[in-house]
C-alpha cells in the first residue's frame, strides 16, 4: 500500500450486513450496471446512459474465498464497502467510465491504464428477499499500472478508493499490502473459462465474414495468472458510492425505503472522517 494514500475513519457500513446476506441468496449475483456515454451528435443531451448485466465479485479490499485460486493473498488488513465487478478494457463501459469523469480522456490512450471516476448507479432486485438495492456513486478502473505507474489516473484511483478503505484487526503490516497483488488474485478467482474471455476478439467489432486470429480465439481457457494478452486487457473496477438505497417489498404492508447517504464531517477543517446517514422512506 502506497505510504501517501491516507485512509478516512469510516464505521463498517451499515447497510452491509444486510445487502451482503441478500446478495448470497441470488443464484448468481448478477447486477445492472449504467453509465454514461457521449450522446449522439445533433441530440438535446450531452449524454445518454447505457446499461449491461455484470457479476458482483465482493468488496474490494477482502477478496472472497476461492479454493481454486493459486494466486498470492494479501494481509487480511483491509475491508470496504465498495463492491468490485471485473471487465475487458476493450469494452465500452471502461471508456464511459473514464470519459465522464473529471479527467474527461477523449482518446482510447487516455484509458489504457488506472483511473476514471465517471458516476455510475448498479442496482440489484433480489427476489426471494423481495427487495432491491440501488447504488450511487463513482467508479475506478485498477488496471496492471497500479503498482508501477505514475499517471495522475493511477494517483487517483489509490487517493479516492484508498480512502475509503478500512483497516481491521487482521494481521500484517499495510506495506506488506499490494494493489497489483490484489488485482492478480481477482484474476484469479475467474474460472479459466473467463479468463479466456479476455483473449477474445476485440469486443464490437466487426467480424468481416473472418476467423479470429490465433492469439485471439474465442472459447479459450487460461490457466497462467500472469498471461500477458488476458492480463493486458483484465481489469477490475470498483463502485466507490456515495448513496445507497435499499427498497424493501416483502410485505405491501410494511413496506418501506431506506436511503443510507456517505458524508465527510469536515467540523476540524480536515477530512479524516467519514460516515453513514440513514433516512426512512416511503416506498
Amino acid at each position: 500500500m502506497s505510504s501517501t494514500t491516507t485512509h478516512l475513519t469510516v464505521p463498517p457500513a451499515p447497510w452491509k450486513s444486510a445487502f451482503e446476506s441478500h446478495i448470497s441468496q441470488l443464484p448468481s449475483p448478477e447486477f445492472v450496471f449504467a453509465s454514461l456515454a457521449a450522446a449522439p451528435k445533433g441530440s438535446p443531451n450531452p449524454c445518454v446512459p447505457r446499461l449491461r448485466y455484470c457479476i458482483y465479485r465482493g468488496m474490494w479490499g477482502s477478496l472472497p474465498e476461492n479454493k481454486h485460486n493459486d494466486a498470492p493473498r494479501n494481509p487480511p488488513i483491509f475491508d470496504s464497502d465498495m463492491p468490485t465487478f471485473t471487465s475487458d478494457v476493450r469494452m465500452q463501459k471502461v471508456g464511459q467510465i473514464f470519459e465522464s469523469s473529471a479527467g474527461h480522456a477523449q482518446n482510447d490512450d487516455q484509458v489504457q491504464g488506472s483511473g476514471g471516476g465517471g458516476p455510475v448507479e448498479a442496482v440489484w432486485w433480489i427476489k426471494d428477499t423481495g427487495t432491491q438495492w440501488r447504488m450511487k456513486g463513482e467508479a475506478f478502473v485498477v488496471g496492471n499500472d497500479i503498482d508501477t505507474g505514475a499517471s495522475s489516473g493511477v494517483r487517483t484511483v489509490k487517493s479516492e478508493v484508498g480512502r475509503r478503505m478500512r483497516r481491521t484487526d487482521g494481521q500484517g503490516d499495510e506495506k506488506d499490502w499490494s494493489w497489483e497483488r490484489e488485482l492478480t488474485g481477482h484474476f484469479g478467482n475467474c474460472s479459466p473459462g473467463m479468463r479466456g474471455s479476455w483473449k477474445n476478439p476485440p469486443p464490437g467489432t466487426p467480424t468481416k465474414g473472418q476467423e479470429p486470429d490465433r492469439e485471439h480465439q474465442l472459447g479459450q481457457k487460461v490457466e497462467d495468472l500472469h498471461d500477458p494478452i488476458a492480463r493486458d486487457n483484465f481489469r477490475v473496477i470498483v463502485i466507490k458510492p456515495e448513496e445507497v438505497e435499499m427498497l424493501d417489498l416483502s410485505d405491501p404492508a410494511t413496506a418501506r425505503r431506506k436511503l443510507y447517504t456517505f458524508e465527510v464531517d469536515k467540523t476540524q477543517g480536515s477530512e479524516t472522517k467519514g460516515e453513514w446517514k440513514v433516512e426512512e422512506l416511503w416506498p
